[in-house]
């Protein structure tokens, strides 16, 4: 049997903070919701 590793909460912010990174569509989309966001508050 394999022992899964845990992993601390951090760690798994880092993993999924390098993938965005690497993800130009994801980054975009993200971007785009944010400044959505903004323009609402703005309003």
């Amino acid at each position: 049997m394999r022992r899964t590793r845990k992993i601390t909460f951090q760690e798994l912010i880092m993993e999924n903070k390098r993938q965005l990174l690497n993800d130009r569509e994801a980054m975009e989309k993200i971007e785009k919701k944010l400044e959505e966001r903004m323009l609402k508050k703005a309003e």
